[in-house]
């Protein structure tokens, strides 16, 4: 005689299949939806872009010279600043905000306490970029001029306001992923007898590595687009140095600065640099998905 209990399925009304049915289609529109626009967007770039890329072709990334007055076109300089500002940003940026995720992950401070510094990390991601820019004019400037070469905007004062930016982002995900991380291994690295840093760096860090990876990502995507607080700073010089003492520029200050005066063919090359910058996050974020799943089968 079999006396387990077996619970009886109630079959679904006809009121919840509709509800399930809408849910399931509503979703999968938007889903479709959003790769739509992204498309869309793509299009309407390229097809502004094209005047420019027939008239330039590949020179167009190797070329220096910005000239509206003699149509002569080329975004090197703005390629060049755009990369070197994000990554001296991630640089920075990095290390802090992973040390800061340790920090508010494990137990150094009583709860209450933990739970406030957690909210202020975030609320620096919800401070305005223009106001991160207005900081770095009166304060860090003149701050960096008093011992440094530094005599005015330039690539070191946008790299560093981009690392402020990007920061919490770094800070929030990867606190999310070390605190996810299953406390069984933990408890298993300390009955081995590992110390609490041979748990953490041996153990905790590698598996929550791919929650890590996403968000130094996410920053770096953030990064590569910031325009206002890096406009704001850099100097929008249209020349590639290696000084990150001297103004620069990036591909989105470049757009900011000229879109509002353009017209012609000088349309068509700042819809070739956007179509540019678009590629560039493309790639990065293509990059860290194929990270994120490579990570995930160790």
């Amino acid at each position: 005689m079999n006396n387990s209990y077996e619970p009886r399925i109630e079959p679904r009304s006809g009121v919840e299949r509709i509800l399930d049915s809408s849910f399931y289609w509503i979703a999968k529109i938007l889903g479709w939806a959003i790769a739509g626009i992204l498309v869309w967007i793509t299009i309407q770039v390229g097809l502004k872009a094209i005047p420019a890329i027939q008239t330039f072709g590949l020179n167009f990334f190797s070329t220096s010279s910005w000239n509206p007055v003699n149509n002569q076109y080329g975004v090197w300089p703005a390629i060049y600043g755009t990369l070197v500002s994000s990554f001296i940003a991630l640089a920075i940026s990095v290390p802090i905000g992973l040390g800061v995720a340790l920090f508010l992950s494990e137990d150094y401070m009583p709860p209450s306490l933990q739970r406030i510094m957690v909210f202020l990390v975030e609320l620096l991601a919800a401070i305005p970029s223009v106001v991160y820019g207005l900081w770095g004019i009166f304060v860090l400037i003149p701050f960096l001029k008093g011992f440094t070469p530094l005599r005015g905007p330039g690539m070191l004062p946008a790299a560093l306001i981009l690392s402020v930016m990007i920061l919490p982002t770094i800070a929030a995900i990867a606190r999310d992923s070390i605190i996810n991380v299953d406390q069984g291994l933990r408890q298993a690295a300390v009955g081995l007898g590992a110390t609490r840093w041979e748990a953490i760096l041996q153990i905790i860090l590698p598996a929550a590595s791919s929650g890590i990876i996403g968000g130094i990502m996410l920053a770096l995507g953030r990064a590569l687009g910031e325009t206002m607080a890096v406009t704001m700073l850099i100097g929008n010089s249209n020349t590639a140095t290696i000084d990150v003492f001297k103004p620069s520029n990036t591909i989105s200050s470049l757009l900011a600065n000229q879109f509002a005066e353009a017209s012609g063919l000088q349309v068509s090359a700042l819809m070739y640099a956007a179509l540019i910058l678009f590629l560039i996050t493309l790639v990065v974020n293509v990059l860290a998905q194929l990270l994120v799943k490579r990570l995930q089968r160790i």
